[in-house]
This record gives C-alpha cells, sequence and structure tokens, in this order.
C-alpha cells in the first residue's frame, strides 16, 4: 500500500491551480469584450455625422411653359405728357383745373387778361368799317364818272364837245376805278387785322390740346405766363396734363442682356405699391441705341389691359418671360433654385441627393434670373438638389433634409 499512495497522489487534480486558470480565462474574455465595445464606441462617434440640408426637385419646364429670362426695374411712364402754356405772354385771370381733374381735348384749362386784345380789335374792326365806307362812296362817285363818260362819248361823236372834255371824263373814270381798286386791296388788309386780332383774342384762352388728367397746377391767378423763360416770377405753364391712355413703363436694361429682350415678348409687370399684383404686359420695342455712361439700352413696355390703380411715375419691376421667339434661341430642359447652382473651380455644379449622400454634378447653365435656373444639361426632372446647406459641403457628404 505505501508503494502505490505516491503515485496516486500524482493523479490527485489541484483545484486550486484550476480555479486561477478559470479566472485568467474571464478575465481574458471580458478585457476583449472591453476592447471591442471601446472600438464600437469609438467608430459610433468618430462616424461621419450627416449634415442638414434643404432639398428641392428640379422641374420640368415643358414646352407651353413660361420662365423667367430676366428681371428688371423701371419706372411707368405717359407716352403724352404736356405743360400746357400760352402762345403769348400775359396775366392770368382765371384758371379752371385743379390737380385731378379730368378734361377733354379743347376744353378751357385758364384764361389770359384780354382787355388790350379786346381793345385793339374793336379798333381793327373800325378801321375795316371805314374802309368798306370809303369804298362803297368811291363805288358811287365810279357809277356816276362812267354815266358823265358815255354821254360825253356820245356828244363827242356828234362833234357837240370838244376831245379835252372827253379826255377830262375818261381819266376821271380811270382815277376812280384805280381808287377802287386799292380800297379792295385796304378791305382786305383790314379784314386781315381783324382776323390777327381776334386770333390774339383766342390766344388768351389756354385750352387741353388732348384728353387728360391734370397732373399738377403750376399757376395761380395773377401770375405772368410767357411761352418762354424770361426770369423773375414769369410762369412757363399752368399744368401738367397726362394722357393716361398712353401709360407704358421704361426700363434701362444692362446691355450684357438685350439679347434676351426682344420686341412683342411677354412681360410681367409688378408694382411696388401693389407687390401682389402681376400685371400683363408686352416689349413694344427696343431704343436703337445704348447709352455709354449706364451701358444700358431703353425698353419701352405697354400693358396689355391699362387699370385707374396705374399711376404715372410709379416704380415697377418686370420679368421678361420665355414664351414666344425669345425662348426658342435657349435651351431648355429643366428648372431650380437659384440658391442650388454653386460655382466650383470655374465650373457651376449642383449637390444631387443620392442614397443619403450629396453626389457633386456639373451642370450646364441656359439663362439665370433672380428666383431660378434653367438647366440644359447634367440634370434631369425629378431629382433632388441641395438649395441650402454648409458652403464647404463636398462630394460622397452624408445628408439629412430638413424639411421631411
Amino acid at each position: 500500500m505505501s508503494a502505490d499512495r505516491p503515485s496516486l497522489e500524482g493523479l490527485r487534480i489541484d483545484r486550486a491551480q484550476a480555479t486561477s486558470r478559470r479566472v485568467s480565462g474571464k478575465w481574458i474574455v471580458l478585457l476583449i469584450a472591453l476592447a471591442l465595445a471601446a472600438a464600437a464606441a469609438w467608430w459610433w462617434f468618430a462616424r461621419p455625422q450627416p449634415v442638414p440640408v434643404r432639398t428641392a426637385a428640379a422641374r420640368e419646364i415643358a414646352a407651353g411653359d413660361t420662365t423667367t429670362l430676366l428681371n428688371a426695374s423701371g419706372y411707368v411712364t405717359a407716352r403724352r405728357l404736356a405743360t400746357v402754356s400760352s402762345k403769348i405772354t400775359g396775366k392770368i385771370v382765371e384758371v379752371l383745373v385743379e390737380e385731378g381733374t379730368r378734361v377733354d381735348a379743347g376744353q378751357i384749362l385758364a384764361r389770359l387778361d384780354a382787355s388790350n386784345t379786346e381793345a385793339s380789335l374793336r379798333l381793327a374792326e373800325a378801321q375795316l368799317a371805314a374802309t368798306r365806307t370809303a369804298l362803297a362812296e368811291n363805288d358811287a362817285n365810279l357809277s356816276l364818272a362812267e354815266i358823265d363818260l358815255r354821254r360825253q362819248t356820245e356828244l363827242a361823236g356828234n362833234k357837240i364837245i370838244s376831245i379835252a372834255d372827253l379826255d377830262r371824263a375818261e381819266s376821271t373814270a380811270r382815277a376812280l376805278r384805280g381808287r377802287r381798286e386799292r380800297l379792295l386791296a385796304e378791305v382786305a388788309v383790314a379784314e386781315r387785322q381783324v382776323d390777327v386780332w381776334k386770333q390774339q383774342l383766342d390766344d388768351t384762352v389756354i385750352r387741353a390740346p388732348f384728353t387728360g388728367v391734370v397732373t399738377s397746377k403750376n399757376a395761380q391767378p395773377g401770375e405772368m405766363i410767357s411761352p418762354m423763360s424770361s426770369g423773375g416770377y414769369t410762369r412757363t405753364g399752368v399744368c401738367t396734363l397726362v394722357d393716361m391712355s398712353s401709360l407704358e413703363i421704361e426700363i434701362d436694361v444692362n446691355e450684357s442682356y438685350i439679347n434676351r429682350v426682344e420686341p412683342g415678348q411677354p412681360v410681367v409687370a409688378t408694382l411696388d405699391s401693389y407687390p401682389d399684383w402681376k400685371i400683363p404686359a408686352r416689349v413694344i420695342a427696343i431704343i436703337p441705341t445704348a447709352d455709354r455712361q449706364k451701358a444700358t439700352v431703353r425698353v419701352r413696355v405697354g400693358f396689355d389691359q391699362l387699370d385707374p390703380r396705374i399711376l404715372p411715375d410709379m416704380g415697377v419691376k418686370v420679368a421678361f418671360q420665355s414664351t414666344g421667339t425669345a425662348s426658342s434661341t435657349i435651351a431648355r430642359t429643366v428648372s431650380v433654385p437659384r440658391a442650388a447652382v454653386r460655382l466650383a473651380d470655374g465650373h457651376d455644379i449642383v449637390f444631387v441627393v443620392h442614397d443619403g449622400r450629396a453626389e457633386r454634378r456639373a451642370v450646364t447653365v441656359a439663362a439665370r434670373n433672380a428666383d431660378e435656373v434653367l438647366v440644359s444639361a447634367g440634370l434631369s426632372a425629378g431629382e433632388r438638389i441641395v438649395v441650402q446647406g454648409p458652403a464647404d459641403l463636398v462630394d460622397r457628404t452624408p445628408i439629412t433634409d430638413t424639411m421631411k
């Protein structure tokens, strides 16, 4: 038994050593788990975070759609506007209009002092009457002289009177005929003189040259008025008259963009006073000259229909539309907000939303205006693009749409 005892002792398991090994293995597993958790946490917090952006869909431009090619601003002007004055210098005795008065063509606006003109007219008429009286007297004498001439001619034929008596009768008749011609001429001159003073009298009445509305009253009774400026307190006009049916818009377009405008092109006008009122209009003409100081070309735009709310000198913004031949030269596919197009390395780009990331894409811009951009290549209708996001946005950046 003693001989076998050592061998049995050698086969006995050391429980303390086994327990130590089990504890070491648990620590190893725990350390590995902690390392994996730390790696996962680091990856979670170090991964790229989605950038918040706002997006919009690219809109298709159909063949019949309209889009704005150019925005500009100008003023409402009247094609027919006149500062009504007199043809003569005189003192105003009566003004018959006020601001806002609507007048018809030929209506009396004011009167000047006509006392001197009336006196001169009466003098001319008296001179005409005197000349006509002298003519009537001469005609009576001429009739008597012609009767006497016929009688003297008969007597001379019968040798009853001398040739000298006949010559005196003929001379008297010729003198009266000549005086009659002179008096007829004097009557004509006197009649013309009367006409002149009648015209002078009519010129003391100031009339409206066309139908319109008085926009300003420039003179008062008692003031002097003259067709030419003579300094001092002499007025050159009674009132300003505007033909409201001739209202249109004048715009100075930068010469760099005048190729987007042509006669007959549709325009949407918006008065500064009524920002929500869209007024249809149309290009009347492009003035064929440029202003070298401002580098602009003047464009006339006419309203399709006038409205009493449209007044001269109002500020107005206009948007030149693409419908018509003006759009035939522009490649049109989709429209995007202006903020979506960025400039990078001298090229126009947009960021398209693809699989939750911003995909950089180069595009071809056909036209720009204040609100939108026409893209002719590089983008399809319906694709969502970034319209608001960080300035340092790069390709393949994770993004999240704040509009959703």
